[in-house]
């Protein structure tokens, strides 16, 4: 025992650590034995392991403090078997070791969430099956361990995928996004099994904003909003050129867009524009007949020439069909803005940080008048959010990587903090991607007002690990 506390001297060094903050094999070796020991009950291990676990954290504020790279993350994937004793602790010490001084933790996807099964108000299932379990509350616990060993822990959640066991449920039906063929997103995304929902619609807005309030009861570091875009198709479904290739076709995004309109003739236009997908010179000439005491057709932010109505009815109908296409876009993009912006607003009205994560190539023009079908307009997210730009181009340099952030930060206000998410290994390459230490050293000759990054993720850091806490298995 005596060798054994010669690690716990509390004048911590640096020499513990390499460049990236990640600690010598001998400092982890130690700590896992300790660990092992103190779940077996040793009273002297648990009180060494609750030292050692200090050291580190002190070790790794330090390292953090004197690096250029401020803060570095890792997203994290939780299990049911992760209630396990011991497993938590081992998960977070593993961060530590790689030197992340902050965790990213997966609160909902794929229909599930992070609550305990005894303390879940919302109308997804609980994360947690494990039998006898099912008062367990794995945020907060990560939360507590993760402070406990100098880490910040925020809450990573899915925002408009509600996921395949939301859409079967019979009352929610109208919740689901609509496009022009009556279609929900599990026609057309490859796994059919994200469900996209309409962001005007007051149920999911209920339904979202009830996860969020009980995510942050847990009193997260910070939150992060994934999935705030619609769905992504494929092949020629990977672009929208009209407006029936919109998912505004639920009730609440049509009505939203009809409302849109300032007068009559606009709302009639807008109506056959939504039903028919396309309008005529006819139809022009139809809402002028209809509503003749008025003038130009009319919706939010239009501002026709003054003298339209004298013009030509072909040249104020080419016009009308150019400005009512990017009308509707603006809107459904809009609504995925107003969606993130309402989520987030519940945490920072409690002084709690929140970010957007998103492609930087989500809200790309595609051809003469198509765009991405995911319409991430995230140049329109608040300013006031952390910005997460999903970085993830293959190139062999980091090159293609640089220009996806530089593209972001270019757009970005001087007070948003943007932190690129990195996709990769440490040392080696991985998925034709660059090793992490390369891409990150890459970052910091190129883009130097970086200080943050993330990196995706545990599981394939840790691919066996990650499979013996999935099943059960260790």
């Amino acid at each position: 025992m005596a060798s054994q506390l010669l690690l716990f001297d509390h004048r911590p060094t640096l020499a513990a650590m390499n460049e990236f903050c990640q600690f010598t094999r001998s400092e982890i070796d130690a700590k896992q034995n300790l660990l092992q020991t103190a779940l077996k009950g040793n009273s002297q291990a648990q009180k060494d392991y609750s030292s050692i676990i200090q050291k580190h954290a002190e070790l790794l504020r330090r390292c953090r403090q004197q690096n250029w790279l401020q803060d570095q993350a890792i997203w994290l994937r939780m299990y049911s078997c992760d209630a396990r004793a011991g497993t938590i602790d081992e998960v977070l010490d593993r961060i530590v070791n790689k030197g992340y001084n902050e965790v990213y933790v997966e609160v909902f996807a794929d229909s599930q969430v992070l609550l305990p099964p005894n303390a879940n108000p919302t109308p997804w299932d609980s994360v947690i099956k494990l039998q006898g379990a099912e008062n367990v509350d794995l945020l907060a616990e990560t939360i507590k361990k993760g402070h406990q060993r100098g880490l910040k822990v925020y809450a990573w959640l899915f925002t408009m995928n509600f996921g395949y066991a939301y859409a079967q449920r019979s009352d929610r039906q109208a919740v689901l996004a609509r496009n022009g063929k009556g279609e929900t997103s599990l026609a057309v995304v490859d796994d059919q099994s994200q469900a996209f929902i309409d962001p005007y619609n007051s149920q999911a807005q209920q339904d979202y904003y009830q996860l969020v309030q009980e995510i942050l009861k847990r009193q997260p570091d910070g939150i992060l909003f994934d999935y705030v875009r619609y769905p992504r198709g494929t092949g020629s479904r990977s672009a929208v050129g009209e407006v029936k290739d919109l998912w505004v076709y639920g009730t609440a995004s049509r009505n939203a867009l009809l409302n849109r309109a300032t007068n009559n003739k606009g709302r009639a236009l807008l109506d056959r524009y939504v039903t028919q997908g396309f309008i005529t010179q006819e139809d022009v000439n139809a809402v002028d007949k209809l509503y003749p005491d008025e003038g130009s057709p009319m919706w939010q932010g239009r501002i026709p020439p003054e003298n339209e109505m004298k013009e030509p009815l072909s040249v104020r109908f080419q016009r009308l069909k150019n400005e009512i296409w990017y009308f509707a876009v603006a809107h459904a993009a809009q609504g995925v803005v107003s969606f993130l912006t309402n989520a987030a607003a519940l945490a920072q009205n409690r002084g709690i940080p929140a970010g957007a994560v998103f492609f930087p190539d989500g809200n790309q023009p595609v051809g003469e008048k198509g765009f991405d079908s995911r319409l991430q307009a995230w140049d329109r997210f608040p300013t006031s959010l952390e910005w997460h730009p999903m970085s993830y181009a293959v190139c062999e340099q980091s090159n293609c990587i640089i220009e996806q952030v530089k593209i972001v930060i270019n757009a970005a206000a001087p007070q948003t903090k943007v932190i690129p998410a990195l996709a990769g290994q440490w040392g080696r390459t991985y998925n034709r991607r660059p090793s992490l230490e390369d891409q990150m050293r890459a970052i910091r000759v190129g883009l130097p007002r970086v200080t943050a990054v993330s990196h995706f993720a545990f599981s394939w850091q840790e691919s066996e690990f990650d499979k013996e806490r999935r099943f059960c298995q260790n």
